[in-house]
């Protein structure tokens, strides 16, 4: 799928999106405002969505939610250079990943490209397909689905390739970087909360042990780790 939706309504940057990924091989489509922006992404056409945080009607927070309560659709989201709390809440809310504006074409056409290969990986790659199981976390990669003690774990994209690294690495430590770097498709960047609101996310998601510890811990100056028990 190479269908992408961007949201956004600044119409002279858009124009310049569109040119450029059209050029690299995308089929866009465009909404102005957050409403027909989250009517367009639930249609279930598209590989993934770029939406802008400000914008009339309905702002991009409010756009993800809206998506998010009906859709695992990866969504790239555009913040402002100091939105720090936007930033987290789209985190938090589900989004994939952000870029920072102003940004350039090329930049975002990498993050988005970054995003759909962890997504979509090729048909014919049989590597790393067989199911993991650590402790009660089932994962079924060439479907891309997890369960906690048999019950579906409802995981964003980049949830679910954090997860899989994890479990790939289990009962040992995976830096941030490398979360990053595998999970994302980019190297962390300096003072990047975006692995730790990923991990916060995910505790929530995962189930506990009988005495109340979650699966997923905390290293000190190492990263994360996943543990059956």
């Amino acid at each position: 799928m190479n269908q992408v939706l961007l949201i956004d309504d600044d119409i002279e940057l858009l124009a310049m999106f569109r040119e450029y990924l059209e050029q690299e091989g995308f089929t866009v489509a465009c909404a102005h405002d957050g409403q027909s922006g989250v009517r367009e992404a639930l249609g279930g056409q598209y590989a993934i969505a770029i939406l802008d945080v400000m914008m009339p009607r309905m702002n991009g927070i409010e756009a993800l939610r809206r998506i998010r309560e009906k859709s695992r659709l990866p969504v790239l989201m555009l913040t402002g250079r100091g939105d720090d709390t936007d930033r987290i809440l789209g985190l938090e809310l589900g989004a994939d990943d952000y870029v920072t504006k102003p940004c350039t074409p090329r930049e975002l056409t990498a993050r988005i490209r970054a995003i759909l290969r962890r997504t979509n990986p090729p048909p014919d790659d049989n590597i790393n397909t067989a199911p993991i199981t650590v402790g009660r976390l089932s994962i079924a990669p060439a479907q891309r689905r997890a369960s906690w003690d048999g019950a579906p774990l409802a995981l964003t994209s980049t949830e679910f390739n954090l997860l899989e690294i994890l479990a790939r690495h289990a009962g040992r430590p995976v830096s941030k970087n490398e979360l990053s770097e595998q999970g994302l498709g980019r190297p962390m960047a300096r003072f990047d909360r975006n692995i730790d609101v990923h991990m916060s996310s995910l505790r929530q998601k995962l189930g506990t042990f009988a005495d109340g510890r979650s699966c997923l811990q905390t290293v000190y100056r190492l990263g994360y780790q996943l543990v059956s028990e």
